[in-house]
């Protein structure tokens, strides 16, 4: 005759079941795990050789998607951050900006991590330690790409422009820009347009700075590396880019 199983019996089968399952489950983790692994291999990949205008595109339709609030959603999980960790960085630009904090380059491009090499510093300037960020950027982890981006209303330009003896070392940021600011003021335009003018002028002269290093002017002459210039407009969202210099 059929006899129930004690509770003891009961607990065995029910543990051995449990054992099972937990044996099936964790065969099939490192699995989902290979796989992301190599989609972000892929993509990494993707981005390792991107020419500067191709670059150029991508940053105009991220733009473009700010602008219209309609900004994509990044990967920020923890194999995102991990895959970055153990296989490096490959930015398609190097974006030198002014420091402002209504100007975020990754916000404003809608990039995710790892996507843009940014290089920040108040007024769009470029010293020594900024120019070899640039040389970085592009001999280094191969971006074919610059983009110098100022904006208009620059705290930066217009203390220069009020004079005076700035406080600290507030002094070298205004030394970098006062030529441009006496090159617009030497044209005869407006007073009124002295200001914007200015800011435009300032982000040409970087622009001329970054490509008087012979790293760039190389990879310039290579066509392996593109220079511009933008101007971000803090009302609209969107990005200016200038003429060439």
């Amino acid at each position: 005759m059929y006899e129930v199983p004690t509770k003891k019996v009961k607990k065995c089968i029910f543990c051995i079941i449990l054992v099972l399952a937990l044996t099936m489950l964790l065969g099939c983790t490192p699995q989902k795990n290979e796989t992301s692994s190599n989609n972000n291999e892929s993509e990494a990949a993707v981005l390792t050789d991107v020419s500067g205008a191709d670059s150029l595109k991508l940053l105009e339709e991220g733009d473009a998607r700010f602008v219209d609030a309609k900004t994509t959603t990044k990967d920020i999980s923890v194999a995102k951050r991990a895959d970055l960790s153990n296989n490096g960085q490959f930015p398609f630009a190097v974006v030198v900006s002014c420091s402002d904090s209504r100007v975020p380059p990754e916000v404003i491009f809608d990039q995710a991590l790892g996507e843009l090499f940014v290089i920040r510093v108040a007024g769009n300037v470029i010293d020594p330690v900024t120019l070899g960020s640039v040389e970085y950027g592009v001999e280094h982890l191969k971006s074919q790409l610059v983009v110098v981006m100022g904006h208009e209303k620059c705290g930066a330009v217009k203390a220069t422009m009020d004079g005076g003896v700035p406080a600290g070392s507030i002094g070298s940021i205004v030394d970098k820009i006062q030529p441009s600011v006496e090159k617009v003021k030497a044209t005869g335009v407006p007073e009124s347009d002295v200001y914007e003018d200015s800011i435009d002028e300032n982000i040409k002269n970087s622009v001329v700075e970054i490509e008087k290093s012979p790293i760039i002017e190389e990879l310039i002459a290579a066509g392996k590396l593109k220079v511009v210039g933008a101007k971000y407009d803090l009302d609209t969202g969107t990005v200016v880019y200038l003429p060439e210099v």
